[in-house]
């Protein structure tokens, strides 16, 4: 895909990000589109962020576990960057107006805080590991700008992994301390338990799936850097999130979070 298209899809997407809006799949409207021509796309996307004085404090994986799969019908993980404008606080209560979301959805997962820098190719589950400083429960309010989420692999890599806002737990617990793949996250909405799963959903190992992106990242020169956020994928089937919800977390051995909506 030649470079002035890249950046018009890109700019598309920063516009119907900014204006609350969405787009026809960019796979349909440019059947050609490969997934290394969306991850441009998404560059794109994220210069224009960044030009608004949003900054990179980490990165996402996406579409890690089977239910997440089954459910949008995108076989293979994607990955996103994480801005600073994207994190609020624990507890805290959004506005999907002036938060910019457009039909977002509720996951549960983990996340790792680096202590040390990482980069691919050649990184192990050990590595990721080591390299952590803590993990912590997160809920992170997906979103997209493709219409009806009627997504292909290339539209939520273009739409830098479906990215929407994020929150982090207060508990800081080191990933040595417990098998992350056995621990369980119960998930609930307005009081009434709505999803749960354990870490092994996550590519067998959360730290497997963050072992994973620095590998990807590392064939495009991308290196995880110390003091970055690495969200590890979702436990459960994504749940729709509509102004007045509350959701609560609770992750075994790690403590928990919760994040409400209004208009």
């Amino acid at each position: 895909m030649e470079s002035h298209l890249i950046d018009r899809l890109g700019d598309e997407l920063y516009a119907a990000l900014r204006e609350r809006r969405t787009l026809a799949p960019l796979s349909d409207r440019h059947p050609g589109v490969t997934v290394e021509d969306a991850y441009r796309v998404s560059l794109r996307l994220l210069q224009r962020r960044e030009a608004d004085g949003e900054r990179v404090i980490g990165k996402k994986i996406g579409v890690t576990s089977k239910p997440v799969q089954d459910m949008l019908g995108v076989f293979q993980p994607d990955f996103g960057f994480l801005t600073d404008a994207m994190q609020v606080g624990d507890g805290a209560c959004v506005s999907l107006g002036k938060s910019g979301l457009i039909q977002p959805r509720a996951e549960g997962e983990i996340a790792f805080m680096l202590d040390a820098d990482l980069q691919g190719p050649g990184v192990t589950r050990e590595d990721v590991l080591g390299a952590t400083a803590w993990v912590a429960p997160c809920f992170e309010i997906v979103d997209s700008r493709i219409a009806d989420w009627r997504i292909r692999i290339q539209d939520t890599v273009a739409d830098n992994a479906s990215c929407g806002v994020f929150v982090i737990g207060a508990q800081r617990t080191s990933p040595r301390a417990l098998d992350l793949a056995a621990v369980r996250m119960t998930m609930s909405r307005n009081g009434q338990t709505c999803g749960s799963g354990t870490g092994a959903a996550v590519q067998g190992h959360p730290a497997e799936a963050v072992a994973w992106l620095a590998n990807t990242l590392g064939a495009y020169g991308i290196p995880f850097r110390r003091g970055e956020l690495i969200l590890s994928g979702s436990l459960a089937p994504l749940v729709p999130v509509v102004a007045g919800d509350r959701f609560d977390m609770q992750v075994e051995g790690l403590g928990g979070c919760c994040i409400s909506f209004t208009d």
